[in-house]
């Protein structure tokens, strides 16, 4: 690997906040994705991303998302089924102006109705940004 493909990354890791040891569930994967974020996910956690199928607890969800791929409130509310407690959701989805972007308003709209908040989004490749959503805290 080169010292600058380390770079991006570790960069992808800390705006992602993924860490050694962390079980990763990776949700919508198809074709288009971008492997690289995939490869710096797994780099970070030291391990592979695991699938829906894992049946444990997770510490944190990618879900790759676009416009056009259904329900995105069936989809999040499907990504709390193995989440612990305080775990985050990450949303990929292209950037704005790419094929298949997905309106902030769509987010911004769908997450509480699935019991999410939109915290921030950061951007992980040329072509995809990842906003982070977590369970609101409960007083």
């Amino acid at each position: 690997m080169s010292p600058s493909a380390g770079g991006a990354d570790q960069l992808v890791a800390d705006r992602l906040g993924l860490k050694a040891g962390m079980v990763v569930q990776e949700l919508g994967w198809d074709e288009d994705v971008d492997d690289a974020v995939r490869v710096a996910i797994e780099d970070a956690i030291d391990a592979d991303l695991v699938d829906g199928d894992y049946g444990d607890v997770v510490d944190a969800v990618i879900l790759w998302w676009r416009e056009g791929d259904g329900d995105l409130v069936d989809a999040l509310v499907d990504t709390l089924t193995d989440l612990v407690g305080g775990g985050a959701v990450w949303l990929l989805s292209p950037k704005v102006g790419r094929p298949n972007a997905v309106a902030a308003s769509a987010v911004a709209e769908a997450a509480p109705v699935a019991g999410l908040a939109t915290t921030t989004t950061v951007p992980v490749s040329a072509d995809w940004s990842a906003t982070k959503l977590v369970a609101p805290k409960t007083r």
